[in-house]
Formats: C-alpha cells, sequence, structure tokens
C-alpha cells in the first residue's frame, strides 16, 4: 500500500447500530465509536480524504476535515453504506462499526409492545454479514475489519481473526478484547501481526502506520 495517503478516499465505519424491538424500544450495544473517530483524525492529518459513517454514539462528533454521515439504525446504515459505495470509489475502507449480529422478528415492530405483560419472548434472526459483501463490491480497496471478542487469550483471539481475514477476503484485521477488562489489540495480516497494544491510541498510531 503506497505510504502517501495525501488525496485518498478512506471510509471508516463506526459505533453502533440499532435494531427496533418495536416502536419505541431498540436493541443496542456499548460501541463508542471512538476508535472510529480515532481513525478518522489521523488519517485525515495525513491529507487523506475522510467520511466517517457514525452510528449514535453519546457525544457525537463534527470535524471540518472529515465527512460524517450519521446513522442510527441498522437498515439505514446498509442503505446509506450501500448509497456511499455506488457514488465513490474508495482506496481504503475500515469497517469498524459495531454492526448487530441479530434483529427480532415476528410481531409488527411499529406497535408498542404492552409494557403489562407477565413475560416477553423475543425471537431473533441473524442479521446480513455486511463484512462479507465489501470484498465482492470493493475488489481493489483495501479492506481493514475488526474482530472483538470480550474475553479472549491471544492465540485464540488471533485464530478468529485470522478466520475472519480469510472469509471476507480482508486485507488487515485488527484483532481486540477486553480480557480481564483490559484493553488488547493485534494487527493480522495475511503473512505477519503486530502487537499488543494496549490501548486504543497505540493501536491507531500503528495502524495508520501501516496503511
Amino acid at each position: 500500500m503506497a505510504t502517501n495517503l495525501s488525496g485518498k478516499r478512506v471510509l471508516i465505519t463506526a459505533g453502533p447500530t440499532w435494531v427496533p424491538l418495536d416502536a419505541v424500544r431498540i436493541i443496542s450495544n456499548t460501541a463508542s465509536g471512538e476508535t472510529g473517530i480515532l481513525l478518522a483524525q489521523a488519517l485525515a492529518q495525513k491529507g487523506a480524504r475522510v467520511t466517517l459513517m457514525l452510528g449514535p454514539v453519546k457525544a457525537g462528533y463534527k470535524d471540518n476535515s472529515v465527512k460524517v454521515i450519521n446513522f442510527k439504525f441498522f437498515n439505514e446504515f446498509c442503505t446509506l453504506l450501500k448509497n456511499e459505495l455506488e457514488k465513490k470509489r474508495y482506496a481504503i475502507i475500515i469497517h469498524s462499526a459495531a454492526v448487530a449480529d441479530y434483529a427480532p422478528s415476528g410481531p409488527d415492530k411499529r406497535k408498542k409492545i404492552s409494557s403489562g405483560l407477565r413475560a416477553l419472548r423475543l425471537n431473533l434472526k441473524p442479521t446480513p454479514k455486511i463484512i462479507d459483501s465489501l470484498r465482492k463490491t470493493n475488489p481493489d480497496s483495501f479492506l481493514i475489519g475488526f474482530k472483538f471478542e470480550s474475553d479472549l487469550q491471544r492465540d485464540e483471539l488471533i485464530k478468529r481473526a485470522n478466520r475472519l481475514m480469510k472469509r471476507a477476503g480482508l486485507d488487515l484485521v485488527v484483532a481486540n478484547s477486553l480480557c480481564e477488562k483490559k484493553y488488547t489489540a493485534y494487527l493480522i495480516g495475511a503473512k505477519k501481526h503486530s502487537g499488543p497494544f494496549f490501548s486504543k491510541k497505540s493501536m491507531v498510531k500503528n495502524l495508520v502506520r501501516l496503511i
């Protein structure tokens, strides 16, 4: 990959995605979007033309050097991502968003579920794997994915990251965990890996250097 990022288009996805439980309730996750924001800032400083697709994070994000596309719901994200990739060719795509793995199926989600029920059983169905479609639609992009596991040790974490890289045709995977409540990340390539890094800032600095 060329070391000069000046003028290159970079697309970053970050933050959580919502799926509706009913008309007023959602299922989400605790992703903060911090990693994607740090990456957007660092790559923009290198001269890249950065677009950040950001889910519903608490503080939001505004930066004149970064184009920000906000989204909330999974289906909304899929549509916006598809439209963005159809409009522009990106040299680098970094998919760090914590995409919902499951969504409720069954009852009409436009209606509010009664709060007076004695018990509520949810039927969940898998959502489409966005990461698996990126190589097919963007054959020339440098693709970076993220593999997060809450409590895996190094060897198993790297093994799962390698499986993701092969399955989705990625160039690089950021494998991270919170094992023993401590952030740990590795940068996994086809031939070698680097790390561990014990902060998001350190990981981002080294990832940008690799890119």
